[in-house]
């Protein structure tokens, strides 16, 4: 028998993305953030949550765009940092040694270090409650040669993303491959 937890948002894994936007002044500014995803496939829109309190969000709503950048494992320490410190206090990339570069097709940042990242324009926002929901419309993808796989796209074993456990507040990774997805239970019947 199943155990009440209450109301929460135990979702998991939760991707780890770092959300890079220009703040009012032209600075870059990157903050890391788990709650995000796939919002749509056409056209293709992902969504991240931030507080209306965290200086990104003033920037990507003054914007109307960002980017989502994912890191690699070995970056986690740089990964942490970003979302301990508030960009209006500290120049992040410069404390962190990472390196904005711009996205080009939106007003935004991307951070160079990190193998992938989309570039998106804000399409909508909406307010959740401590949360506002940003959903972009994905301009492009930037990846680093390094991450992709044969079909050219990047490959989630190269990449070897960062997972976020909601409930432990732990950073986790990716596991082995477990079956190919749209085949694998045909013919299961239900079991």
């Amino acid at each position: 028998m199943k155990r009440s937890l209450g109301p929460r948002a135990l979702l998991y894994p939760a991707p780890v993305v770092v959300v890079g936007s220009y703040d009012p002044a032209g600075r870059p500014n990157a903050m890391t953030a788990a709650w995000a995803g796939v919002a749509c496939s056409q056209p293709p829109c992902v969504a991240v949550s931030i507080r209306p309190a965290r200086h990104s969000h003033r920037s990507i709503l003054e914007r109307g765009a960002f980017t989502l950048n994912l890191a690699s494992q070995v970056r986690v320490r740089e990964v942490d940092y970003l979302g301990t410190v508030s960009g209006a206090e500290e120049d992040k990339f410069a404390a962190s040694g990472l390196t904005p570069l711009p996205a080009g097709c939106v007003d935004a940042p991307y951070v160079a270090e990190f193998p992938v990242a989309l570039a998106c324009l804000l399409r909508h926002s909406l307010d959740l409650g401590v949360h506002t929901m940003f959903v972009g419309e994905v301009i492009d993808v930037l990846a680093d040669d390094e991450v992709l796989g044969p079909a050219g796209l990047p490959d989630i074993s190269l990449l070897r993303p960062l997972l976020y456990s909601p409930g432990q507040g732990a950073y986790y990774g990716v596991g082995p491959r477990l079956a190919d997805a749209f085949s694998v239970g045909r013919g299961a019947g239900g079991r």
